[in-house]
């Protein structure tokens, strides 16, 4: 009985994150960065999150290329390359408890002084941390999220481009806090001209007339490598899909809505402001999750 109690107790026990450091697996202990790095500070860099499957990095050279973007848009030098960068995440995924799981992939401007200018941060610090994230839960997956209008805006182009990865949040985690304070499930953000950006932490997709609507990065949404995914997938299927502009209209009254991201994956969307979206979980977005999941298994 004791040896089946502590069987049952080591199973309980979520698998413990691994971090590779600046070059090489380390004790978590020993995953740290000092209370004087940019990254720390100010927000001062740039960062991936990368979902592995069956052991395996999932669209690795599409992150890792828009990680390089985001850090030349603020002339931040990674003191690796590309070929370098996916050894170590093949590293870091042989070193994780488990063959599914999600990895953060962060570099920051490294040790400074106090101040912004970033003149003075002679070497960026690069670490990866494989671990679980779960956004939402089973049941919201199945029935669907409730997803709020923040009242909080979504920094335009001429701020921070979205397409930069950067790892100030700030503005997304404050949309979340409202959405938390409603009871919802996510937040979708405006631009500064009152049209849908993206959510909290998520691309946004509606469905109107079996036709799939998506805001176009130019609106304030990222760059998605789901969303991306999403977009070949419905070509493949013959969905029709387009970007386009949208208003929190459009989501009113939307057959279908749905989110999609690295941590997301796809969730339907079950309600907007209190309004019932019909189809939840709409043929369409049955389709692409199916067709998404069929991928992420068999994509080498």
């Amino acid at each position: 009985m004791v040896d089946s109690n502590i069987a049952q107790h080591k199973a309980s026990i979520a698998p413990a994150p691994i971090c590779w450091r600046n070059g090489q697996i380390v004790p978590l202990e020993q995953a740290t960065v000092s209370v004087f790095d940019h990254g720390l500070l100010y927000g001062d860099g740039v960062f991936e999150g990368i979902r592995f499957y069956n052991g395996r990095a999932f669209r690795l050279q599409a992150h890792l290329e828009r990680l390089f973007l985001s850090a030349r848009a603020i002339a931040l030098s990674i003191p690796y390359n590309i070929q370098q960068l996916t050894h170590a995440v093949i590293e870091t995924i042989s070193a994780a408890p488990e063959l599914n799981g999600y990895m953060r992939l962060v570099v920051t401007r490294g040790v400074g002084p106090l101040g912004i200018d970033p003149s003075r941060c002679r070497l960026p610090q690069v670490f990866i941390i494989a671990d679980t994230l779960h956004m939402v839960s089973e049941r919201v997956r199945n029935e669907g999220a409730k997803v709020i209008i923040a009242a909080t805006r979504r920094l335009g182009a001429d701020g921070l481009d979205p397409r930069i990865k950067s790892l100030n949040y700030l503005n997304h985690i404050l949309a979340r806090m409202e959405a938390t304070h409603a009871g919802a499930d996510e937040a979708i953000l405006l631009n500064s001209a009152g049209r849908i950006a993206e959510g909290s932490a998520d691309n946004i997709f509606i469905v109107q007339r079996g036709e799939l609507l998506t805001p176009p990065v130019i609106e304030g949404a990222l760059d998605g490598i789901t969303r991306q995914v999403v977009l070949e997938l419905a070509e493949k299927l013959g969905i029709k899909a387009r970007e386009m502009p949208l208003a929190p209209y459009d989501l009113f009254t939307a057959d279908e809505c749905f989110l999609t991201g690295t941590g997301a994956e796809l969730i339907p969307v079950g309600y907007a402001d209190g309004r019932k979206i019909p189809e939840c979980p709409g043929p369409i977005y049955s389709r692409l999750a199916a067709a998404f999941r069929e991928l992420v298994n068999s994509e080498k």
